[in-house]
Protein backbone atom coordinates (compact mmCIF):
# COMPACT_ATOMS: atom_id res chain seq x y z
CA UNK A 1 0.00 0.00 0.00
CA UNK A 2 2.42 2.77 -1.38
CA UNK A 3 4.97 1.98 1.71
CA UNK A 4 3.31 4.21 3.99
CA UNK A 5 3.42 4.83 7.69
CA UNK A 6 -0.08 5.04 9.32
CA UNK A 7 0.89 8.41 10.44
CA UNK A 8 1.76 9.10 6.51
CA UNK A 9 -1.58 7.98 5.82
CA UNK A 10 -3.27 9.89 8.18
CA UNK A 11 -1.47 13.08 7.13
CA UNK A 12 -2.54 12.57 3.53
CA UNK A 13 -6.10 12.25 4.72
CA UNK A 14 -5.65 15.90 6.42
CA UNK A 15 -3.75 16.91 3.31
CA UNK A 16 -6.36 16.38 0.91
CA UNK A 17 -9.50 17.32 2.99
CA UNK A 18 -8.07 20.38 3.39
CA UNK A 19 -7.00 20.48 -0.74
CA UNK A 20 -11.17 19.73 -1.33
CA UNK A 21 -11.80 22.44 1.32
CA UNK A 22 -9.73 25.28 -1.02
CA UNK A 23 -11.80 24.07 -4.22
CA UNK A 24 -14.98 23.54 -3.07
CA UNK A 25 -15.21 26.69 -1.10
CA UNK A 26 -13.99 28.67 -3.83
CA UNK A 27 -15.95 27.40 -6.33
CA UNK A 28 -19.07 27.61 -3.72
CA UNK A 29 -17.81 31.35 -2.78
CA UNK A 30 -17.30 32.69 -6.22
CA UNK A 31 -20.52 31.20 -7.38
CA UNK A 32 -22.19 33.40 -4.58
CA UNK A 33 -20.18 35.99 -4.90
CA UNK A 34 -19.70 35.81 -1.21
CA UNK A 35 -16.94 34.03 0.89
CA UNK A 36 -18.53 30.62 2.06
CA UNK A 37 -16.77 28.36 4.61
CA UNK A 38 -17.76 24.79 2.99
CA UNK A 39 -18.42 21.66 4.77
CA UNK A 40 -19.91 19.69 7.56
CA UNK A 41 -16.83 20.89 9.73
CA UNK A 42 -15.69 24.72 10.97
CA UNK A 43 -11.84 24.07 10.17
CA UNK A 44 -10.28 23.94 6.64
CA UNK A 45 -11.32 20.55 5.83
CA UNK A 46 -13.66 18.59 4.07
CA UNK A 47 -13.37 15.01 5.52
CA UNK A 48 -15.37 13.26 2.09
CA UNK A 49 -12.24 14.95 -0.04
CA UNK A 50 -9.35 13.09 2.18
CA UNK A 51 -11.21 10.15 2.18
CA UNK A 52 -12.10 9.93 -1.10
CA UNK A 53 -8.34 11.11 -1.54
CA UNK A 54 -7.62 7.69 0.90
CA UNK A 55 -9.97 5.94 -1.60
CA UNK A 56 -8.73 6.85 -5.14
CA UNK A 57 -5.27 5.77 -3.97
CA UNK A 58 -6.05 2.63 -2.57
CA UNK A 59 -8.81 1.23 -5.15
CA UNK A 60 -6.31 2.30 -8.19
CA UNK A 61 -3.20 0.68 -6.80
CA UNK A 62 -3.71 -2.35 -8.37
CA UNK A 63 -4.08 -0.54 -12.01
CA UNK A 64 -1.50 2.44 -11.66
CA UNK A 65 0.33 1.32 -15.27
CA UNK A 66 -3.58 1.34 -16.36
CA UNK A 67 -5.00 4.68 -17.38
CA UNK A 68 -8.87 3.26 -18.22
CA UNK A 69 -8.54 0.72 -15.02
CA UNK A 70 -7.54 3.22 -12.89
CA UNK A 71 -10.20 5.47 -14.38
CA UNK A 72 -12.75 3.03 -13.94
CA UNK A 73 -11.80 2.16 -10.43
CA UNK A 74 -11.74 5.65 -9.22
CA UNK A 75 -15.31 5.78 -10.79
CA UNK A 76 -16.46 3.22 -8.80
CA UNK A 77 -14.41 3.76 -5.59
CA UNK A 78 -15.20 7.12 -4.68
CA UNK A 79 -19.21 7.29 -6.24
CA UNK A 80 -19.53 4.61 -3.53
CA UNK A 81 -17.93 6.22 -0.62
CA UNK A 82 -20.07 8.67 -1.43
CA UNK A 83 -23.07 7.06 -1.71
CA UNK A 84 -22.80 5.51 1.99
CA UNK A 85 -21.29 8.85 3.22
CA UNK A 86 -24.50 10.77 2.01
CA UNK A 87 -27.21 7.92 3.31
CA UNK A 88 -25.38 7.64 6.65
CA UNK A 89 -25.28 11.55 7.32
CA UNK A 90 -29.17 11.65 6.26
CA UNK A 91 -30.41 9.06 8.36
CA UNK A 92 -28.20 10.50 10.91
CA UNK A 93 -29.15 14.02 10.76
CA UNK A 94 -32.53 13.92 8.77
CA UNK A 95 -30.74 16.54 6.45
CA UNK A 96 -28.53 16.00 2.83
CA UNK A 97 -25.21 18.47 2.48
CA UNK A 98 -25.42 17.79 -0.74
CA UNK A 99 -27.84 16.94 -3.25
CA UNK A 100 -27.87 16.06 -6.95
CA UNK A 101 -32.02 15.57 -7.29
CA UNK A 102 -31.63 18.51 -10.05
CA UNK A 103 -28.89 16.70 -11.96
CA UNK A 104 -30.00 14.16 -14.56
CA UNK A 105 -29.12 10.40 -14.07
CA UNK A 106 -29.08 10.67 -10.15
CA UNK A 107 -29.64 7.67 -7.72
CA UNK A 108 -31.73 8.76 -4.95
CA UNK A 109 -30.05 12.39 -5.04
CA UNK A 110 -26.65 11.08 -3.52
CA UNK A 111 -25.25 10.55 -6.82
CA UNK A 112 -25.17 11.20 -10.33
CA UNK A 113 -23.85 9.95 -13.74
CA UNK A 114 -21.66 13.73 -13.93
CA UNK A 115 -19.73 13.13 -10.22
CA UNK A 116 -19.04 9.35 -10.89
CA UNK A 117 -17.40 10.60 -14.41
CA UNK A 118 -15.73 13.27 -12.35
CA UNK A 119 -14.31 11.27 -9.76
CA UNK A 120 -12.66 8.68 -12.24
CA UNK A 121 -11.19 12.21 -14.10
CA UNK A 122 -10.11 13.35 -10.29
CA UNK A 123 -8.83 9.76 -9.51
CA UNK A 124 -6.63 9.89 -13.36
CA UNK A 125 -5.05 13.70 -12.33
CA UNK A 126 -4.73 12.70 -8.69
CA UNK A 127 -2.49 9.63 -9.63
CA UNK A 128 -0.80 10.57 -12.28
CA UNK A 129 -0.09 14.39 -11.54
CA UNK A 130 -0.88 15.52 -7.96
CA UNK A 131 0.28 12.82 -6.05
CA UNK A 132 3.46 11.88 -6.98
CA UNK A 133 4.94 15.69 -5.47
CA UNK A 134 3.13 14.92 -2.65
CA UNK A 135 4.17 11.92 -1.77
CA UNK A 136 7.85 13.50 -2.21
CA UNK A 137 7.12 15.51 0.22
CA UNK A 138 5.87 13.51 2.50
CA UNK A 139 8.79 11.11 2.23
CA UNK A 140 11.10 14.75 2.70
CA UNK A 141 9.76 15.70 5.91
CA UNK A 142 11.53 14.48 9.40
CA UNK A 143 9.32 11.64 10.33
CA UNK A 144 9.35 13.11 13.75
CA UNK A 145 8.05 16.46 12.96
CA UNK A 146 5.83 14.88 10.57
CA UNK A 147 4.27 13.05 13.20
CA UNK A 148 4.02 15.93 15.80
CA UNK A 149 2.48 18.07 13.22
CA UNK A 150 -0.44 15.46 12.39
CA UNK A 151 -0.85 14.43 16.07
CA UNK A 152 -1.76 18.60 16.29
CA UNK A 153 -3.82 17.88 13.53
CA UNK A 154 -5.67 14.82 14.77
CA UNK A 155 -6.22 16.79 17.88
CA UNK A 156 -7.96 19.79 16.45
CA UNK A 157 -9.96 18.05 13.79
CA UNK A 158 -11.04 15.73 16.53
CA UNK A 159 -12.23 18.81 18.95
CA UNK A 160 -14.07 20.48 15.63
CA UNK A 161 -15.69 17.37 14.49
CA UNK A 162 -17.10 16.68 18.01
CA UNK A 163 -18.60 19.76 17.92
CA UNK A 164 -19.47 20.11 14.57
CA UNK A 165 -21.64 16.52 15.01
CA UNK A 166 -22.81 17.85 18.22
CA UNK A 167 -24.11 20.86 16.36
CA UNK A 168 -25.87 18.73 13.30
CA UNK A 169 -27.66 16.73 16.07
CA UNK A 170 -28.94 20.01 17.38
CA UNK A 171 -29.89 21.14 14.02
CA UNK A 172 -32.01 17.43 14.09
CA UNK A 173 -33.61 18.49 16.97
CA UNK A 174 -34.43 21.80 16.24
CA UNK A 175 -36.32 20.65 12.70
CA UNK A 176 -38.08 18.11 14.46
CA UNK A 177 -39.69 19.83 17.29
CA UNK A 178 -40.34 22.94 14.60
CA UNK A 179 -42.07 20.69 12.51
CA UNK A 180 -44.10 19.41 15.61
CA UNK A 181 -44.96 22.65 16.46
CA UNK A 182 -46.50 23.32 12.90
CA UNK A 183 -48.43 20.15 13.44
CA UNK A 184 -49.88 20.83 16.31
CA UNK A 185 -50.92 24.18 15.61
CA UNK A 186 -52.18 22.49 12.35
CA UNK A 187 -54.76 20.72 14.60
CA UNK A 188 -55.56 23.90 16.63
CA UNK A 189 -56.45 25.38 13.38
CA UNK A 190 -59.19 22.85 12.89
CA UNK A 191 -60.46 22.84 15.91
CA UNK A 192 -60.56 26.19 16.17
CA UNK A 193 -62.46 26.44 12.86
CA UNK A 194 -65.16 23.79 13.90
CA UNK A 195 -65.71 25.95 16.87
CA UNK A 196 -66.17 28.74 15.30
CA UNK A 197 -68.83 27.25 12.51
CA UNK A 198 -70.66 26.03 15.14
CA UNK A 199 -71.24 29.55 16.74
CA UNK A 200 -71.77 31.11 13.47
CA UNK A 201 -74.43 28.66 13.05
CA UNK A 202 -75.58 28.90 16.12
CA UNK A 203 -75.85 32.82 15.59
CA UNK A 204 -77.74 32.19 12.52
CA UNK A 205 -80.24 30.32 13.61
CA UNK A 206 -80.68 32.74 16.34
CA UNK A 207 -81.01 34.95 14.01
CA UNK A 208 -83.98 33.17 11.84
CA UNK A 209 -85.57 32.28 15.03
CA UNK A 210 -85.97 36.02 15.73
CA UNK A 211 -87.13 36.86 12.27
CA UNK A 212 -89.61 33.97 12.39
CA UNK A 213 -90.95 35.62 15.50
CA UNK A 214 -91.23 38.75 14.18
CA UNK A 215 -93.23 37.29 11.40
CA UNK A 216 -95.47 35.84 13.12
CA UNK A 217 -95.51 38.98 15.29
CA UNK A 218 -96.93 41.17 12.31
CA UNK A 219 -99.50 38.29 11.23
CA UNK A 220 -101.23 38.96 14.84
CA UNK A 221 -100.69 42.37 14.73
CA UNK A 222 -104.10 43.10 14.10
CA UNK A 223 -105.80 41.55 16.49
CA UNK A 224 -102.96 41.80 19.42
CA UNK A 225 -102.32 45.63 19.21
CA UNK A 226 -102.85 45.68 22.54
CA UNK A 227 -100.23 43.60 23.57
CA UNK A 228 -97.96 45.42 20.40
CA UNK A 229 -95.78 47.56 22.81
CA UNK A 230 -94.34 44.71 24.88
CA UNK A 231 -94.03 42.14 22.25
CA UNK A 232 -92.14 44.72 20.06
CA UNK A 233 -89.91 46.12 23.56
CA UNK A 234 -89.63 42.00 24.29
CA UNK A 235 -87.73 41.06 20.89
CA UNK A 236 -85.72 44.53 20.40
CA UNK A 237 -84.46 43.80 24.32
CA UNK A 238 -83.25 40.04 22.57
CA UNK A 239 -81.35 41.90 19.60
CA UNK A 240 -79.80 44.22 21.77
CA UNK A 241 -78.69 41.18 23.73
CA UNK A 242 -77.89 39.27 20.49
CA UNK A 243 -76.17 41.72 18.71
CA UNK A 244 -73.00 42.20 21.54
CA UNK A 245 -72.83 38.19 21.53
CA UNK A 246 -72.32 38.61 17.47
CA UNK A 247 -69.93 41.28 17.54
CA UNK A 248 -67.98 39.16 20.73
CA UNK A 249 -68.10 36.14 18.63
CA UNK A 250 -65.92 38.17 15.48
CA UNK A 251 -63.52 40.04 18.00
CA UNK A 252 -62.76 36.32 20.22
CA UNK A 253 -62.42 34.90 16.47
CA UNK A 254 -60.14 37.31 15.22
CA UNK A 255 -58.38 37.28 18.86
CA UNK A 256 -58.01 33.45 18.51
CA UNK A 257 -56.69 34.03 14.95
CA UNK A 258 -53.90 36.37 15.96
CA UNK A 259 -53.14 34.32 18.91
CA UNK A 260 -52.27 31.45 16.43
CA UNK A 261 -50.49 33.27 14.33
CA UNK A 262 -48.25 35.12 17.20
CA UNK A 263 -47.69 31.67 18.70
CA UNK A 264 -46.37 29.73 15.49
CA UNK A 265 -43.84 33.21 15.25
CA UNK A 266 -43.09 32.74 18.62
CA UNK A 267 -42.79 29.06 18.63
CA UNK A 268 -40.21 29.11 15.42
CA UNK A 269 -37.95 32.29 16.59
CA UNK A 270 -37.20 30.50 19.79
CA UNK A 271 -36.37 27.49 18.47
CA UNK A 272 -34.40 29.39 15.36
CA UNK A 273 -32.45 32.18 17.84
CA UNK A 274 -31.61 29.18 20.24
CA UNK A 275 -29.74 27.55 17.36
CA UNK A 276 -28.58 31.02 15.38
CA UNK A 277 -26.73 32.17 18.62
CA UNK A 278 -24.37 29.25 18.37
CA UNK A 279 -21.85 30.64 16.04
CA UNK A 280 -20.87 26.72 14.83
CA UNK A 281 -24.38 25.92 14.65
CA UNK A 282 -24.99 29.01 12.12
CA UNK A 283 -22.07 28.45 10.40
CA UNK A 284 -23.02 25.22 9.67
CA UNK A 285 -26.38 26.43 8.29
CA UNK A 286 -24.40 29.16 5.90
CA UNK A 287 -21.92 26.84 4.85
CA UNK A 288 -24.11 24.51 3.15
CA UNK A 289 -26.17 26.59 1.14
CA UNK A 290 -27.25 22.47 -0.62
CA UNK A 291 -28.28 21.38 2.27
CA UNK A 292 -31.66 19.83 1.74
CA UNK A 293 -34.73 18.22 3.85
CA UNK A 294 -37.34 16.16 1.94
CA UNK A 295 -39.29 15.88 5.18
CA UNK A 296 -38.12 19.23 6.97
CA UNK A 297 -38.43 20.86 4.13
CA UNK A 298 -40.28 23.86 5.33
CA UNK A 299 -38.35 24.39 8.28
CA UNK A 300 -35.26 24.22 6.92
CA UNK A 301 -35.68 27.04 4.88
CA UNK A 302 -37.16 29.47 7.54
CA UNK A 303 -34.10 28.13 9.49
CA UNK A 304 -31.48 28.94 6.48
CA UNK A 305 -33.76 32.16 5.81
CA UNK A 306 -33.45 33.40 9.45
CA UNK A 307 -29.40 32.25 9.54
CA UNK A 308 -29.26 35.04 6.99
CA UNK A 309 -31.12 37.63 8.25
CA UNK A 310 -29.19 37.37 11.84
CA UNK A 311 -26.07 37.75 9.83
CA UNK A 312 -27.39 40.74 7.73
CA UNK A 313 -28.43 42.08 11.54
CA UNK A 314 -25.20 41.39 13.34
CA UNK A 315 -23.07 43.03 10.12
CA UNK A 316 -25.27 45.93 9.99
CA UNK A 317 -24.89 46.61 13.76
CA UNK A 318 -20.63 46.14 13.52
CA UNK A 319 -20.79 48.65 10.46
CA UNK A 320 -22.80 50.71 12.76
CA UNK A 321 -20.33 50.88 15.56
Amino acid sequence: MYGYSWIQWVFLFFFYSFVGWCVESTYVSLKRKKFVNRGFIRGPFLPLYGSGGLMMLIVSMPFRENLLLTYAAGCVGATALEYVTGVTMEALFKVRYWDYSKNRFNFQGQICLGSTLAWGALTVLMTQVIHPPVERFLFWVPQGILTFGTMLLTLYFAADFALSFRAALDLRDVLVRMEQAKRELARMQKRLDVLIALADEAKDNYVKERQEDWADMLDDLAERYEDLTDGVEARFRKIRELLPVSRRLGEKREELLELRDRFLKNTDRTEMSRFLSDMIKRGMILGNPTMRSKRFAEALDELRRSAVEYREERKKKKDEK
